[in-house]
């Protein structure tokens, strides 16, 4: 009886241990590490034009791809967008959408509106040259001393 009573409480702390580690190594995907950026120092306006230096991610479920892209911003919304090629050039971004999620795509806090193909894929574009600087740290105040 103690033997059994010995063996069980072993294996749940052996499957509870496997479970610590498991949540310990889940990692963020680009999407979530820019996301996170952004919602913590906040991004400047994007204004209408043409931009070079964007960042286009394509997630399905908890996987997420990022590339290096352009933007073209009309009205202070995504008009089109395009992936950088490795010899440089640029491909669109074709998709059959749902809801016509790509259709009058507001940009905000430096990121778009998330837009939907029509396989489950969340598209956003995002301007990271937009990311407000790093803040500095709150100063610490002195310990109490014994004068």
């Amino acid at each position: 009886m103690i033997k059994k009573l010995l063996f069980a409480m072993f294996t749940v702390l052996c499957v509870s241990q496997s479970n610590a580690q498991a949540d310990d190594t889940k990692e963020l995907n680009c999407y979530n590490k820019w996301s996170i950026k952004f919602e913590e120092r906040g991004a400047e306006e994007v204004a209408d034009g043409v931009y070079t230096d964007v960042i286009i991610t394509i997630r399905i479920g908890a996987k997420a791809t990022c590339y290096s892209g352009k933007a073209d911003v009309m009205g202070k919304k995504l008009v089109k967008f395009y992936i950088t090629r490795e010899d440089g050039t640029y491909e669109e971004v074709k998709r059959t959408w749902k809801n016509n999620s790509n259709k009058d795509v507001l940009i905000i806090n430096g990121i778009s509106e998330t837009m939907v193909s029509a396989h489950n894929e969340l598209i956003n574009v995002l301007w990271p040259k937009k990311v407000k600087p790093k803040k500095a740290a709150f100063q610490k105040a002195p310990e109490p001393t014994d004068d």
